[in-house]
């Protein structure tokens, strides 16, 4: 099969650091291509993932324009999405067009594909977020019969709108690589646990300062503000008049919430990391935490924790209580108070444990099988949308010339 895989415009694929819809992609891709798929791959240009071919509209990612104006956003997604159109015709007036494509790219993506009618591929996008946060859009969506949709959770799916739920042809949960070496014992780790995520208000990250403050555990934080790697891009961009990091939300909100209570020690934030960096870590911390404040729809790193054999502390909401066996690797909780104790209990989780079951529920083959299964059916349910519009077409006709 010959697949357009449309990462869209905001981080490189593989990530060098932050970018859980990128590594998806990465870990995907690679497992297809495997398995003798053609992989076109739609990204920025400083995308590293080998792939058949690579087409851009920006030479690096545009992470740091997320959560900017309006304008600014929504026209640095369909500058993409006008190379991904152009390379569907380019193929196809060179008469390889592709049997199907799979969009990682939230709303503009789908919308574009859609508007070209029974001229696009079949098409599968991937919903990667909470579908509340455009419920107008995907409320009144509709693909047409050549745009169909993938859940990453049974959750996520459940409170998407009946319309969306209605195009979602079935949900393939996350999955990370899980050939990494056997996991280090709990009394080779450090004392620190770790929140690997954007710092921000729904990832909950005031609420990790508190209850690791509480529980006496030393805490590090490990992600992006607002787009910007670390501290001395935050430090830079706040200093330089007009950057729309000084009003971006994220930002206000962590020099507010968090800044104040890091001190380099107990709580300390170290940027983003990729790499033996972020493989380092996640191996050697006493759990991952993921203290939530909003529906998480996937959460690939919690997939990446498991697998790394590290325990996992999570606030019960969104896709968590699917990801995380409660008391046998990691812990639930439903509230702050629920939380702190769980720091207390990290050493009844075992190591082997997690890794065993994130070998069998999260490997990159299990994905792929998925997914293989729903680009089948999308293609089997774009024809039949294509024959009832031929056969409504010609019935129209007949009736006309009666």
């Amino acid at each position: 099969m010959k697949i357009l895989m449309d990462a869209g415009p905001w981080l490189p694929v593989p990530p060098p650091g932050y970018g859980g819809l990128e590594n998806v992609v990465a870990t995907l891709t690679a497992e297809l291509r495997t398995r003798g798929h053609t992989v076109v791959l739609a990204s920025v240009g400083d995308s590293t993932l080998p792939v058949d071919e690579l087409v851009s509209a920006f030479p690096s990612g545009r992470f740091e324009q997320l959560g900017g104006p309006y304008p600014q956003v929504v026209g640095t997604a369909h500058a993409h999405e006008q190379v991904v159109l152009a390379t569907l015709a380019e193929h196809a007036l060179a008469g390889e067009p592709f049997d199907l494509v799979h969009s990682h790219v939230e709303v503009v993506g789908p919308a574009l594909l859609a508007g070209l009618g029974d001229a696009a591929p079949p098409t599968l996008a991937t919903l990667h977020w909470d579908t509340g946060r455009n419920a107008d859009f995907w409320a009144s969506f509709d693909g047409g019969g050549r745009v169909w949709f993938a859940g990453v959770s049974d959750t996520q799916v459940a409170q998407a709108p009946a319309a969306l739920r209605e195009q979602v042809v079935g949900v393939v949960p996350l999955s990370v690589p899980v050939d990494g070496p056997p996991p280090v014992p709990r009394t080779d780790r450090s004392d620190s646990v770790l929140v690997l995520a954007r710092l921000c208000e729904p990832k909950g990250i005031d609420t990790a300062l508190r209850a690791c403050r509480a529980a006496g555990v030393p805490l590090v934080l490990a992600g992006p503000v607002g787009g910007l790697p670390d501290r001395e891009a935050l430090e830079r961009a706040l200093a330089t008049p007009g950057h729309p990091a000084r009003s971006h939300p994220d930002v206000t909100w962590f020099l507010r919430h968090v800044d104040p209570h890091l001190d380099g020690g107990a709580a300390r934030w170290i940027g983003s990391v990729g790499g033996a960096a972020k493989e380092d870590l996640l191996r050697t911390s006493r759990a991952v935490l993921f203290p939530i404040r909003w529906e998480e729809p996937g959460g690939t790193a919690v997939c990446e924790a498991l697998a790394a054999g590290t325990p996992v502390v999570a606030m019960a909401r969104g896709c968590l209580p699917s990801l995380v066996d409660d008391g046998r690797t990691g812990f639930l909780a439903t509230d702050e108070a629920g939380f702190t104790a769980a720091l207390g209990r990290l050493d009844e989780i075992d190591p082997e444990t997690c890794a065993a079951e994130a070998r069998r529920r999260f490997a990159p083959a299990v994905m792929a099988d998925g997914y293989e299964r729903l680009y089948a059916t999308t293609l089997d349910r774009a024809r039949a949308s294509t024959r009832s519009r031929g056969r409504l077409l010609s019935r129209g006709r007949q009736r006309a010339l009666r």
